[in-house]
């Protein structure tokens, strides 16, 4: 087992290049930076591991961020049911789903990177000895086309 920066988890959580986890795949640090979100860098800038694979590639996205979106709203639900209980006699359960919206809504940008992430990382395997091992290429790149979604 490697260090503690390179394991999956934690270069995931850090939103790192898959292949070698060490660097950046966003180019912005601050998920909440309008406009900048989801905005990534073409390549790593450690491995040059390209991180757009094909046209369309994140579409498959939607399906993770909403995996994450439920599993985020049930562990708020269960948190909410132990520490504060549900009662059909006043309107717990309501203020529940209002405060489960606003940590949804206010987390939204850090589930789309985190699914991007994801994504990538579902991709492009981890590569101890990246530096003489070939990178990953798109398969279906148009020149001109990157982004372009």
């Amino acid at each position: 087992m490697g260090r503690l920066s390179e394991t999956y988890l934690v270069s995931v959580l850090k939103n790192q290049c898959p292949r070698c986890r060490k660097g950046k795949i966003y180019s912005s640090k601050n998920p909440y930076k309008y406009g900048e979100t989801v905005k990534m860098n073409n390549h790593c800038p450690v491995c040059n591991q390209p991180t757009q694979l094909e046209v369309g590639f994140y579409y498959g996205t939607g399906y993770v961020s909403y995996a994450l979106s439920v599993g985020f709203s049930v562990a708020t639900f269960i948190a909410w049911w132990v520490i504060i209980g549900f009662s059909l006699d006043d309107n717990r359960f309501f203020w529940w789903m209002g405060i489960n919206a606003a940590l949804m809504i206010s987390m939204q940008p850090l589930f789309m990177r985190l699914s991007r992430t994801l994504w990538l990382s579902w991709f492009v395997p981890y590569e101890k000895d990246w530096k003489n091992k070939g990178i990953i290429e798109g398969e279906r790149m148009i020149e001109g086309q990157e982004n372009n979604w």
